[in-house]
C-alpha cells in the first residue's frame, strides 16, 4: 500500500506540472482589459507591464512569451511567429503610450499574475503557496472588477470574463502544496480504515 506521503509526492509533481504547463503556455485563464487592449493570461497581463515600466530587456518578455506563442499556433495550425517579431505579435512595440491607468485600476490581477507566474517556475523545483496565492489574486480582482462595472460600464462589464478553464489553474495550484495534500490524503485513509474496521467488526458479530 502505497503511503500518504508517497501520494502527496505523486499528486503535487503531477499538479504542479499541470500549473506550469497552464501559465507557460498561455492557455486562456479569463478576459480583462489592459494595455495592450485585451489580456486573457498572466503572462500578457506580466508582459505588458514589463515592456512598459523597462524593468527587464525585452529578452526575458520574449522569453516569457515564446511559449505560448508556439503553442497558439500549433493548435490553430499556423505558423511558428518569428521570435523577433513576438512584441508586434502581442501588440507591445508602442505600449508605453499607452496609459498606466488600467493596471492601476486592476493591482489585483497584476500582482496576481507576477505570483503565478513566479509560483508556476518556482514550483517546478518546490511547490509553494505562491501559485494558489497569485491565482486567487487574480480571480478576486476579475470578482471585484465585475462588481464594480456592473452598473457603471457595460463595455467593460462585458469585456471581463472568467474562464472555466481557470478551475484548472486553481485545483492545480491547490494540489501542488504537497502538505495539504498530504492531510488530505491522511484523512481519507482515515475515514477508509474506519469504515472498513466498522464492516469488518459488524460481519464478525453477525
Amino acid at each position: 500500500m502505497v503511503s500518504p506521503k508517497k501520494w502527496a509526492c505523486i499528486i503535487s509533481f503531477i499538479a504542479s506540472w499541470t500549473y506550469f504547463l497552464v501559465i507557460i503556455y498561455q492557455i486562456p485563464l479569463f478576459r480583462i482589459p489592459c494595455r495592450t487592449g485585451i489580456c486573457r493570461t498572466p503572462i500578457q497581463v506580466t508582459c505588458s507591464q514589463l515592456i512598459a515600466s523597462e524593468l527587464f530587456p525585452a529578452v526575458v518578455v520574449k522569453a516569457l512569451l515564446y511559449p505560448g506563442a508556439i503553442a497558439n499556433a500549433y493548435f490553430k495550425n499556423k505558423t511558428v511567429p518569428s521570435y523577433n517579431n513576438l512584441l508586434k505579435l502581442y501588440k507591445l512595440t508602442n505600449i508605453k503610450a499607452a496609459p498606466a491607468t488600467s493596471d492601476l485600476q486592476r493591482i489585483e490581477v497584476l500582482a496576481g499574475s507576477y505570483l503565478s507566474i513566479a509560483g508556476a517556475i518556482l514550483g517546478l523545483v518546490k511547490p509553494r503557496r505562491m501559485s494558489l496565492f497569485g491565482t486567487l489574486l487574480i480571480l478576486w480582482g476579475l470578482v471585484r472588477e465585475a462588481i464594480m462595472r456592473k452598473f457603471a460600464d457595460k463595455y467593460l462589464m462585458e469585456a471581463i470574463y472568467i474562464n472555466p478553464t481557470m478551475l484548472i489553474a486553481v485545483v492545480s495550484a491547490f494540489l501542488s502544496i504537497r502538505k495539504d495534500v498530504r492531510k488530505i490524503v491522511r484523512s481519507y485513509n482515515g475515514k477508509r480504515n474506519a469504515k472498513y474496521s466498522c464492516s469488518h467488526l459488524k460481519a464478525k458479530l453477525e
